[in-house]
């Protein structure tokens, strides 16, 4: 009596321990062979599915994000004591007319217009310090942008640039998007390619302003901090 119930006992563990065999490994190998194509035995393609819709909520966020500073990048055109023109692009920092740009874009002594929702304004500057410039123009009620907090900036951080690019008196934006390479307290160089797109700012995931955007030798865009900015008295 007990040989036989070893017996069973015995032979259910070999069917336990050959159905786990089978099931993870015979037919996963067996799945992949061209023979068995034709029966579709593939497993779901739950994976890609997940990778799809991953996908889409990224782009709707991004999408959404745009959607929510696309007011808050301006033009800003100067001409310089000798008559030459420079164009790119700023942010509104204070909802009354303070807007941040490159000092480089407004050298000493230049005279300064801001592009704004197809209105153009006379600007004045304010303050200079390293590579960035306060500039004021006298309108009320603007869309302010949100500061991102540098501590939670990560290298591979989805981010995105708007720009303001210019046909004579009339301007457009321009968006591109890419992700952080590497970062410190002062730079933010991302993988992002482009062209005439000085000043203008770089934003994460969840439109919140990451930096202020200059180009390299090789045309990556390399955005001044946060961090830079905030020091600068915001």
């Amino acid at each position: 009596m007990i040989k036989n119930v070893l017996k069973i006992i015995a032979i259910f563990i070999i069917g336990v321990v050959g159905g786990i065999f089978a099931d993870q490994i015979l037919c996963p190998y067996f799945i992949e062979r061209p023979l068995f194509y034709k029966y579709r035995l593939e497993q779901a393609p739950i994976y890609q599915n997940v990778t799809k819709e991953i996908t889409i909520q990224e782009n709707t966020a991004l999408r959404d994000a745009i959607e929510k500073v696309k007011n808050m990048a301006v033009g800003v055109r100067s001409k310089t004591k000798a008559g030459k023109i420079l164009e790119g692009s700023g942010v509104i920092v204070t909802s009354d007319g303070w807007i941040l740009t490159l000092s480089s874009l407004v050298p000493e002594g230049s005279s300064v217009e801001i592009f704004l929702d197809g209105k153009k304004f006379v600007s004045k500057v304010l303050q200079r310090k390293n590579n960035l410039v306060l500039l004021e123009i006298e309108e009320n009620n603007l869309p302010t942008v949100a500061f991102a907090d540098f501590n939670k900036i990560r290298i591979g951080e989805r981010v995105f640039l708007l720009g303001i690019i210019f046909n004579k008196d009339q301007t457009n934006n321009i968006v591109n998007e890419g992700i952080i390479r590497i970062f410190d307290e002062k730079n933010i160089q991302t993988n992002i390619s482009e062209k005439n797109i000085e000043g203008s700012p770089l934003f994460n995931i969840e439109g919140q302003l990451v930096g202020l955007n200059t180009l390299d030798k090789d045309g990556k865009v390399t955005a001044i901090s946060v961090k830079a900015i905030r020091e600068f008295g915001f």
